[in-house]
């Protein structure tokens, strides 16, 4: 298996004998599973994501789809992703070190562009765009390149502390919305209409989702029209309350793994096979309790923040962490040749897969 050796002499575009083969197909294991769960949300109505009953109920193969995807890809793969996110942070600056120059210049540069990229794709394609969070986080992300696998490994689960604990008081405070605009007499009209808004967007009505179909079944403008709000709140409340710790911790684990050698398939099989074991085992029942809790609550969002969620928060990254473990391992040894070399070239090419 390749890797980046110290005699590199630019930073620019990867050469086929710099590639790590392992992250190629990693990532291409990845982005092909974040299509799983995002092809769900080309095709759905939005609130989709809050409450699965409003597309076509959840009973037969609906609820199955609904399980298997939410069980098995949802948050994984983007975890996944992200860790590879950070990955590439330390495997640009050992280039660089290596060629005896600095990597700020061309990482910043290269961030500049995917921001640019991202505003396109999010305000002019899909509101459900990730690469304005990897932008946004990629500014900071940086300046930890150089800190020792140890600290990165504490300051990711501090980002994902801080994330689950950020959800879990999203849930308190509204809660304590919901009581307010429920107890006699209510006279705070900005409450009201407050709760009204958010219940449109975490538990929409009939009517609700009907105005969305209809938006994106008219014309091009009127797909603009509903969608721009959409990555507003997206790139907004949605980035700082949901996906920037989680993604930054995320990122901060992948650099701290990719300087064990983690990624890049440098440990011995056993512990990767441990790696899989352990993360798969206690990862997928934590899962599987998320989606049985969001049923049994008839997915209340408010409990979703607080306890629901924290289930698959934490079950994802256990579960992510055991689907590289078993990548890594048959990257090892050498297996299915036949399927590696197909998510490699899927890895090789992410961001133009991940757009298309």
């Amino acid at each position: 298996m390749e890797d980046r050796g110290p005699e590199a002499a630019s930073l620019g575009p990867v050469t086929a004998g710099e590639r790590i083969e392992s992250i190629d197909v990693l990532r291409g294991f990845a982005l092909l599973g974040i299509l799983v769960i995002n092809i769900e949300f080309f095709a759905l109505p939005s609130g989709v994501y809050f409450d699965a009953r409003i597309a076509g109920g959840l009973t037969g193969i609906h609820l199955l789809t609904w399980q298997f995807s939410s069980t098995f890809f949802l948050q994984k793969m983007m975890g996944i992703f992200s860790m590879l996110f950070g990955a590439g942070v330390i495997i640009l600056t050992e280039r660089a070190q290596g060629a005896g120059r600095s990597a700020a210049g061309p990482y910043y540069r290269r961030t500049l562009w995917l921001l640019v990229i991202a505003l396109i794709h999010g305000y002019l394609i899909w509101y459900g765009d990730i690469l304005y969070s990897y932008a946004m986080i990629g500014w900071v992300l940086y300046l930890f390149r150089n800190r020792r696998p140890s600290t990165l490994l504490i300051l990711a689960f501090v980002a994902l502390l801080l994330g689950s604990l950020l959800q879990w008081g999203t849930g308190l405070s509204l809660r304590l919305l919901a009581q307010a605009v429920s107890a006699p007499p209510v006279s705070n009209a900005v409450l009201v209409d407050r709760w009204e808004d958010l219940q449109s967007t975490f538990a929409p009505s009939v009517e609700d989702v009907a105005t969305e179909v209809e938006a994106y079944r008219g014309g091009y403008v009127d797909n603009l029209e509903f969608r721009i709000p959409k990555t507003i709140v997206m790139q907004t409340n949605g980035f700082f309350y949901f996906t920037l710790w989680r993604a930054a911790g995320m990122m901060l684990l992948g650099m701290g793994l990719m300087k064990l050698g983690v990624l890049s398939a440098r440990r011995s099989a056993r512990g990767y096979a441990v790696m899989m074991a352990v993360g798969l085992f206690l990862g997928l029942p934590l899962c599987y309790l998320a989606l049985r809790g969001l049923r049994a609550h008839d997915f209340d969002f408010i409990h979703r923040f607080m306890v629901d969620n924290q289930f698959n928060y934490w079950g994802s990254v256990l579960v992510a962490l055991g689907y590289i473990g078993a990548v890594m391992l048959v990257c090892q040894k050498g297996l299915m040749r036949w399927l590696t070399r197909r998510l490699a070239a899927v890895g090789r090419m992410a961001l133009t897969n991940y757009l298309f």
